[in-house]
């Protein structure tokens, strides 16, 4: 049984309190000719939102973040700016990895990420070297804000690009992750099927999509047939079985999922 977006359900209206996030599918080629990897990275089971699960590099989007939005990219839509430029800057800080950013390369990668982390401004720290960062290079394909009362509330941009290339390690940012690591969407799924690793509900449902196409170009062409369009799950019964639901016509190939199976955040 399939399920449409409901009458009770409007499209663009945000819960109360939504904190404006962005999150970013990395994608580089395996080595064994198989699917694109993608980064994941591991939450701290400290953390208030999503602890212990394994998630794509993000976070919220800050003040400052639009600043540089609306300066290396002012034909953009101001959220959209925003959100691309905060899924960049949160991706060095958790993961070391410098994603359109073609000015900082080498040793000036991990300086950047201790600026960053130690509270310097990305707009200073731009303006300081001259550098441009390139918003353009991420495919929007996403947007998902559930609205679990036991968890905080985030209205989730989701972008895809390729990985850049580098020759560093890179490492999590300890505070928040315990583990990063490469894997395929399959892969990743599998790990979940398995108990080896927890997935949240709207990373699970964007892996399936993800594991849908072999690789990056694949899934630029599969997103451009599909709308982004805002997703806030809901609950409906089936037969006396709870099940949590999106929308059927965004590109997913699972749309629904008992509700006591499902991780929430």
């Amino acid at each position: 049984m399939t399920s449409a977006v409901p009458p009770s359900a409007p499209l663009e209206v945000l819960p109360e309190g939504a904190i404006p996030a962005a999150t970013l599918v990395i994608m580089r080629p395996s080595e064994d000719g198989g699917p694109d990897e993608i980064l994941m990275v591991k939450r701290s089971t400290n953390m208030a939102f999503a602890a212990g699960a394994v998630v794509f590099p993000g976070g919220r989007v800050d003040p400052d973040d639009y600043l540089v939005a609306r300066q290396h990219a002012p034909d953009l839509d101001e959220a959209d700016g925003a959100a691309r430029v905060a899924a960049l800057r949160e991706t060095l800080e958790e993961t070391g990895l410098a994603v359109g950013w073609r000015g900082l390369a080498g040793g000036d990668v991990a300086g950047a990420r201790r600026a960053l982390l130690g509270g310097t401004l990305l707009s200073d720290m731009l303006a300081a070297r001259g550098d441009r960062i390139a918003l353009d290079s991420l495919i929007p394909f996403a947007r998902w804000c559930p609205n679990f009362k036991e968890a905080r509330t985030f209205d989730t941009r989701f972008y895809a690009v390729a990985a850049p290339h580098h020759s560093h390690e890179l490492t999590v940012e300890e505070a928040e992750h315990s583990h990063i690591f490469w894997a395929s969407a399959r892969q990743t799924l599998s790990m979940a099927d398995r108990g080896e690793v927890s997935v949240i509900f709207p990373t699970r449902r964007n892996l399936e999509r993800l594991a849908q196409v072999p690789d990056f170009g694949g899934f630029s062409e599969h997103s451009v047939q599909f709308p982004v369009e805002l997703i806030t799950p809901w609950i409906e019964d089936r037969e006396g079985q709870a099940f949590l639901c999106i929308p059927g016509h965004l590109g997913y190939p699972v749309i629904s999922e008992p509700f006591d199976r499902v991780r929430r955040g």
